[in-house]
């Protein structure tokens, strides 16, 4: 790895799915050998999110311990504290040195070096809001991770070490003697949430198989194939954490303010995180759809579902959608299988109506969007009801009037009753698909290959399904950029 080059440093980063670090990577000219010089706060300058801060100096440590062998483990043998007098082998040695490396944590752990905004806030002796308590132990899970040497699963004492040492430096955290068990609970939480999406960790993966993972289970969809993380929160090693009283105040404020027609949107978004999982309990355990609806209504606006969405799988469904639609427009509605079809009958007839540059793209995109499932040979009566009645009981759009500016709507319906009202084929298209994920449907086999081919585009996958090769005069569809 010293010798490496970018490119080859790139391409180690693309097979470990850190694919959005390439271009930051290939910006500051990061060689094998700079790789193997990044220390914990380079990581954090060159590294935005903290589950990639996290499985980047995994690796790096990884790949540092092999080379080191096993010389490393004997002089801290050789030098280790005489209470540990057993033969050292095998097992015994891992057991020697997991006791050993705690004993370390007990007088070497200090505080990270906080940003400064945080710096501010625990020098005015505040209590932090939600978002600053989130930016805390966010810097305490990385510091956590480097003294852990990369390691994502900490036992109970180092979580102690850890928050006894937040205490004792700012005491006015601990909020009515509670504070301990609040902190503590919180930093498991997040090393959970930067544990969930990863996929190639060996410890990780043995972790959630132990924990009620399945590695390698059958999916419920061919498209799924695709996700590239589970959308359902599973269970690693404790329940759900907001439990009675406190469970219900965060679901009462949000079913009020869902009533409201000024909502505090910061506050929505704030008690949605933090009923997060919860919520994905429920979903995962198949509680009937009215009943999540009930308890949190915020999942009818679209905005939310696509959060949820956003959250789930890193993915901005919407930005996706855009993309795809501005993209393959022109290529769906040069099919000769759609030729005939009354939606694109119906775009023609309403092309002439019209001049302006904006609304014949809108009626392409619109008539892109509806016309996906024809292309594929799918069932377009579990994609979109266009001016009838929605039959289908799996995620389906309600489209009425799509080429009349002034008069169109869309829907999105799931179970035969309506989740939201949409502004456009764009929104309507990201809602459908997002849909499927947050709700955890699993997918109609008739209408697989169109959502195969959205969402093969929406995670970016290498090799993403293309259209149809039947296309008039030969076109081929274009390859779809990296973003």
């Amino acid at each position: 790895m010293e010798n490496w080059s970018v490119d080859q440093v790139c391409n180690w980063l693309r097979q470990r799915n850190l694919e959005e670090l390439v271009p930051k990577f290939r910006e500051e000219e990061v060689s094998g050998a700079a790789l193997l010089a990044l220390n914990d706060r380079m990581v954090q300058q060159l590294v935005k999110k903290i589950g990639h801060q996290a499985v980047l100096m995994d690796l790096i440590n990884k790949y540092q311990q092999q080379n080191s062998g096993l010389e490393s483990l004997t002089h801290c043998y050789e030098t280790a504290s005489p209470k540990f007098p057993e033969v050292v082998s095998g097992k015994n040695l891992k057991s020697f040195f997991a006791r050993y490396k705690t004993l370390q944590w007990t007088s070497s752990y200090a505080l990270p070096d906080f940003p400064y905004d945080v710096k501010c806030i625990l020098s005015e002796k505040k209590c932090p809001d939600h978002s600053m308590r989130i930016r805390i132990i966010e810097f305490l899970q990385a510091d956590m991770t480097k003294y852990l040497e990369g390691s994502l699963y900490p036992n109970s004492q180092q979580y102690n070490i850890v928050v006894n040492a937040l205490l004792q430096t700012y005491p006015f955290l601990n909020e009515d003697g509670n504070g301990f068990l609040l902190w503590k609970r919180a930093l498991k939480d997040r090393f959970k949430y930067v544990r969930r999406p990863i996929e190639d960790d060996e410890q990780v993966l043995r972790n959630k198989c132990k924990f009620g993972h399945r590695r390698g289970q059958t999916k419920k969809s061919s498209f799924a194939e695709h996700k590239p993380h589970d959308v359902q929160v599973q269970r690693e090693e404790e329940p759900v954490h907001l439990e009675g009283s406190a469970m219900d105040v965060h679901i009462n404020w949000l079913k009020q303010e869902y009533m409201k027609t000024q909502r505090n949107w910061k506050e929505v978004d704030n008690r949605m995180n933090v009923t997060i999982e919860i919520r994905r309990k429920m979903i995962s355990d198949k509680a009937p759809l009215k009943d999540i609806l009930r308890l949190f209504p915020f999942l009818r606006c679209p905005y939310q579902l696509f959060r949820e969405f956003q959250l789930l799988t890193h993915m901005d469904i919407y930005k996706k959608t855009v993309e795809i639609l501005e993209i393959y427009s022109e290529n769906i509605l040069s099919l000769y299988v759609v030729r005939n079809n009354p939606i694109n009958i119906m775009l023609q007839e309403n092309l002439k109506r019209h001049t302006e540059e904006d609304i014949l793209k809108y009626m392409k995109m619109t008539a892109a969007c509806l016309l996906l499932p024809d292309v594929f040979g799918d069932d377009s009566s579990l994609f979109a009801a266009v001016n009838e009645e929605v039959k289908a009981v799996t995620p389906v759009l309600e489209v009425k009037n799509p080429f009349n500016v002034n008069s169109c709507e869309f829907a999105l319906y799931v179970e035969r009753e309506e989740l939201a009202q949409l502004d456009d084929c764009t929104m309507a298209l990201a809602a459908l698909v997002a849909a499927f994920h947050v709700f955890n449907i699993p997918c109609p086999k008739r209408i697989h290959r169109t959502l195969n081919f959205l969402e093969s585009l929406v995670f970016e996958v290498r090799s993403p399904a293309s259209l149809p090769t039947q296309v008039k005069r030969g076109l081929e569809a274009p390859e779809y950029p990296s973003t």
